[in-house]
């Protein structure tokens, strides 16, 4: 049988032991708050883990927690895990750059060419699980109405948007008469709501048109000619007009071309066989009354160590024409030698 006073001195010697015990500062949770915070805690004290604004406990992990007789803190299985804003990942005519949604990240956003930011540039996703500021959106860039140039209508143009127009819309213009464009008659609607650089129509003239050599110029009866105003060029008899029949006032103050009129040829060859324009022709015949300048034709010459026939060229050039030396004329009376047009074509070398 136990004494009573052996009992007695036990329950002393436990209570002794336990009063010692005291729990340690506990650990710490991440994105958590404890509190009260001590080095410290007797047996029965109580603390209270908290999650940090911007973090919410998932998972049914314990808050407040008691020091026991034992001195040792019960497992802790509460987890703190930042709040979640809103998909945002769309934006409408622009891109969102992001990691993640979570509190506390940001996001930025773009938009595309032709659209601008309304609104903020950047997000936060707050502790609240809010994005702040609010979410932009991208609205077109729109220009006014263009400018007209002066001394100018406008030509091709079509608002989109009331009066306004769209990123990439155009104008196009044209000068009153008298006047050139000098830059490009078609303008756009940048990306920054501006319009491309405006032509400028200045005017223009040009000086009388000079009357060549044996021939004449038509232009229109009036004290000053401007832009866009022609004149017409003819020759004499037996003269050719050597360029455009037509000319106009070009925008640098001259005339697009100078035509001139260039004299006949006469031909000293009697008879002979030639190529005209892919087709045997008899040049008395075809050129009686000579031959205009510029007009071509290939004589036949003779190879006679290959006993075949081969042509060259020959052009009349203002009142010129040479006859190609290899060409030989035959007398009529000369009946037994043969023409080299009657000659076989001599092979061409491959």
């Amino acid at each position: 049988m136990i004494s009573p006073v052996l009992i007695l001195f036990s329950g002393f010697l436990y209570h002794v032991a336990i009063a010692g015990r005291t729990c340690p500062k506990p650990d710490a949770v991440p994105f958590a708050t404890v509190l009260p915070i001590k080095s410290f805690y007797e047996p029965g004290e109580q603390i209270t883990y908290t999650c940090q604004p911007g973090y919410i406990s998932r998972g049914g992990g314990m808050r407040r927690f008691t020091c026991p007789l034992t001195g040792v803190w019960p497992i802790n299985t509460l987890k703190c895990l930042p709040r979640v804003c809103p998909f945002a990942g769309i934006l409408e005519n622009g891109a969102v750059r992001y990691t993640t949604f979570e509190y506390p990240n940001m996001i930025s956003f773009v938009c595309n060419t032709g659209f601008y930011l309304n609104g903020t540039s950047s997000a936060k996703c707050t502790a609240e699980g809010r994005w702040s500021p609010a979410l932009p959106v991208c609205a077109p860039v729109t220009c006014p109405p263009p400018p007209i140039p002066k001394f100018a209508i406008t030509s091709v143009y079509k608002p989109s948007v009331g009066n306004n127009s769209l990123y990439q819309d155009t104008a196009v213009f044209a000068c009153l008469p008298r006047y050139a464009m000098f830059g490009n008659d078609t303008i756009s609607c940048t990306e920054h709501g501006n319009w491309t650089q405006l032509p400028e129509c200045r005017e223009v003239k040009c000086p009388f048109p000079s009357r060549p050599d044996n021939g004449f110029v038509n232009y229109p009866a009036k004290q000053v000619l401007y832009y866009k105003d022609k004149a017409t060029y003819g020759c004499h008899d037996t003269f050719t007009l050597d360029g455009p029949e037509e000319v106009e006032c070009t925008k640098l103050g001259n005339w697009s071309a100078q035509p001139s009129c260039k004299a006949s040829c006469k031909l000293s060859v009697k008879k002979a066989t030639v190529l005209f324009q892919g087709e045997r022709v008899k040049l008395q015949e075809r050129f009686k009354n000579g031959m205009l300048h510029g007009e071509k034709v290939s004589f036949f010459c003779k190879n006679k160590e290959k006993k075949c026939s081969y042509t060259e060229d020959a052009q009349c050039i203002d009142g010129t024409f040479e006859i190609p030396k290899c060409f030989k004329e035959h007398s009529t009376f000369a009946f037994w030698k043969t023409d080299a047009s009657d000659v076989k074509p001599c092979e061409s070398d491959s």
